[in-house]
């Protein structure tokens, strides 16, 4: 039997810098319509879903034909509304955290995000490209990451990371992209973990796991995403959107 792939969109209205960001109008379309598009173009998930904590974000689900899930209002993050929905759905073998802020994730990324987890490799996965400009190898809101000779995460920082103290042309520093997927085992394992001090310095999550000694598998894939974090990026990624479709409505 094949295994089954869930993709799940985690999208709370309360956010702290942007509340209501899920139903932000991005090219006069809801925020999480995006999102829900992008995942319905890709060809690995059997399924996908919305968990939220908001009847408001339910109807817009409604609206585009696009299951939603209510879920605890009390979640800390989108992982945790993530292995929610994993409790409750039992019948997957992995889970793709899709989060709900990212508009411009492409549908090849999540494909590639899933065959990382069907590899075998890793029970965690995520993905990441090269950085081509000093300004994001700079940006703290451009997270890093650095790999083994397997491609799997030794670090992941805010901090331009590696240093380059000796020059090396064939070497380019990697953007980390904000999707997961993890298989249903170890999602329901990590509910146990106390947040490290790394995760709290850098505001990673994904440092709880790497301090806990769970590997997590990094796929390289060619296409960048921009995830909107304050009102101010919501006009960066509608001039990304027209600079991809050659117009400002898709």
């Amino acid at each position: 039997m094949n295994p089954k792939i869930l993709a799940v969109i985690p999208a709370r209205m309360a956010s702290q810098r942007f509340p209501g960001k899920p139903l932000a109008l991005i090219a006069g379309k809801p925020m999480i319509e995006h999102v829900v598009e992008r995942c319905r173009q890709a060809q690995r998930p059997d399924h996908l879903l919305v968990a939220t904590d908001s009847e408001e974000i339910i109807r817009a689900c409604e609206k585009i034909g696009c299951e939603a899930l209510l879920t605890s209002k009390d979640h800390p993050s989108g992982l945790d509304r993530v292995r929610e929905v994993a409790e409750r759905l039992k019948h997957y073998d992995f889970y793709l955290n899709v989060q709900g802020d990212e508009p411009l994730m492409a549908a090849e990324t999540i494909d590639a995000v899933a065959d990382g987890l069907l590899s075998g490799k890793c029970s965690i996965a995520t993905a990441a490209l090269p950085i081509d400009n000093l300004e994001d190898y700079e940006n703290p809101n451009v997270v890093k990451v650095v790999l083994d000779h397997q491609n799997r995460a030794l670090y992941f920082s805010r901090s331009p990371i590696p240093y380059f103290r000796n020059k090396n042309p064939n070497f380019r520093p990697l953007k980390h992209l904000g999707i997961y997927g993890y298989s249903r085992d170890i999602l329901l394992k990590t509910r146990d973990l106390e947040p490290s001090p790394l995760e709290e310095i850098e505001g990673l999550e994904q440092l709880r796991f790497l301090c806990a000694g769970l590997a997590i598998q990094v796929v390289l894939v060619s296409h960048d995403s921009r995830g909107v974090d304050v009102p101010e990026d919501i006009g960066y990624v509608e001039r990304l959107l027209e600079k991809i479709h050659g117009k400002t409505r898709i």
